[in-house]
């Protein structure tokens, strides 16, 4: 049995951190994975939550019955400035302590490294989680990486090969489905790369949300001005809305027994996101259960 759970970005613009657990229970989830936000953790800042705003959000779970299943930070902790990297192993200290304190047991995040100097930002990173092991034991939270558009690792073989070599049962992966064809490089091979997550016992969490193969039609389902320019497109959209096959995805989650989290993670549609958000949930429970 899976847990499914919305992400809030849509309405984060609109209503406080804790309405949203709010807006998820009126559209029926039972989980929040919570993304970056201003007034949680924002991308690559130390958190900004205090115990005024942990009690509030602890008081939306208990009012909505809504459980913050998982967070999904993204800290520089692989930045090739050692300054930056342990400044950002500090917010990561900080994240785990409110994690606890919301009672949240599993994390989400990325390499977050610089694409163009791989190698070095991939000791960053092994630095940066040795540092951490003993804060992610002490609260006994597990965290699942993902490759992610644009990162020092953006293919699905290299990331679960980092994340194997940890070799913590604590670390595990997050298949992002609006990444296939970024973690395939166009080839969308979405059975293969859940399978070989699977049989590593590393498949926890599974993002949904659908995209166009950037590298179809000569590389122009995207275009980008000018050629060549060092930046990297994806977009996360409503099932149906892109080329992620989905049935095999969803044969094959069912196929290797996948009860980990799966995470509604569509973006950038905020004019309907009640109504993308509810379908995406009944999708999901149809599917998956």
């Amino acid at each position: 049995m899976v847990d499914i759970a919305l992400d809030p970005n849509m309405y984060y613009r609109t209503m406080p951190t804790p309405q949203t657990l709010h807006k998820a229970a009126e559209l029926g989830f039972e989980h929040v994975e919570l993304s970056p936000n201003a007034d949680f953790h924002f991308w690559h800042h130390r958190p900004a939550a205090d115990d005024a705003f942990v009690a509030e959000l602890n008081k939306a779970q208990k009012e909505t019955g809504v459980k913050v299943r998982t967070l999904n930070p993204v800290f520089n902790w692989s930045s090739l400035d050692e300054r930056e990297r342990a400044a950002q192993v500090s917010n990561w200290r900080r994240l785990l302590e409110l994690a606890d304190a919301l009672d949240v047991r599993e994390i989400t995040s990325e390499f977050s490294g610089d694409r163009n100097d791989a190698k070095g930002s991939e000791e960053q990173w092994f630095r940066s989680i040795e540092e951490l092991i003993p804060d992610f034991e002490k609260y006994g939270i597990r965290l699942n990486m993902e490759a992610h558009p644009y990162d020092f690792i953006e293919l699905h073989d290299d990331a679960l090969r980092l994340v194997r070599a940890v070799n913590k049962d604590w670390i595990g992966y997050e298949f992002c489905c609006p990444h296939a064809f970024h973690l395939s490089d166009g080839a969308g091979d979405v059975e293969r790369m859940i399978r070989t997550a699977s049989d590593a016992g590393k498949l926890r969490e599974v993002h949904v949300a659908d995209v166009f193969n950037h590298r179809a039609n000569d590389g122009n389902r995207y275009i980008i001005n000018p050629p060549g320019a060092d930046v990297t497109v994806h977009q996360h959209n409503e099932i149906g809305n892109g080329e992620v096959p989905w049935d095999t995805v969803f044969s094959t989650l069912r196929d290797v027994g996948f009860d980990g989290v799966v995470s509604v993670c569509v973006f950038g549609w905020h004019e309907r996101a009640d109504d993308i958000n509810r379908a995406m949930l009944e999708r999901l429970r149809a599917e998956l259960g």
